[in-house]
């Protein structure tokens, strides 16, 4: 029988980490923060989200389902219209990462004095 062992996202094989990994990627993130304030059709989001390619659109989307973060809504019509909206869980995630990505731009003079900082003293 194997004893299950509470997540510690510190131990190596720990799902945590995949969850962490997911849900903070540079796509995923982005994503869930497009999804907070509506739900978004395929195109909505690749237009909302500046850079991303359909293929990584598409895998982010797939991935974040599979986790149950997000919900897709097939509509049997034609043209076939697909709409993408949070779960609960995927809310509640999506303020987590949402409120680091605020938080990280708020701080980018800080980091780039910081860098700059840091630069000249290896220069030296």
């Amino acid at each position: 029988m194997s004893v299950s062992r509470k997540p510690d996202v510190n131990r190596t094989m720990c799902p945590s980490r995949l969850v962490l990994e997911h849900v903070t990627s540079r796509w995923g993130v982005l994503v869930l923060a497009a999804l907070l304030d509506r739900s978004h059709r395929f195109s909505e989001l690749r237009r909302a989200i500046g850079g991303v390619s359909e293929k990584m659109l598409a895998q982010t989307l797939q991935t974040l389902e599979r986790d149950g973060f997000v919900h897709r809504d097939a509509k049997p019509v034609i043209p076939p219209r697909v709409d993408y909206s949070l779960t609960p869980l995927g809310k509640e995630a999506a303020e987590q990462v949402w409120a680091l990505a605020r938080w990280s731009e708020r701080h980018v003079p800080d980091v780039e004095r910081a860098r700059e900082a840091y630069d000249e003293a290896r220069v030296s």
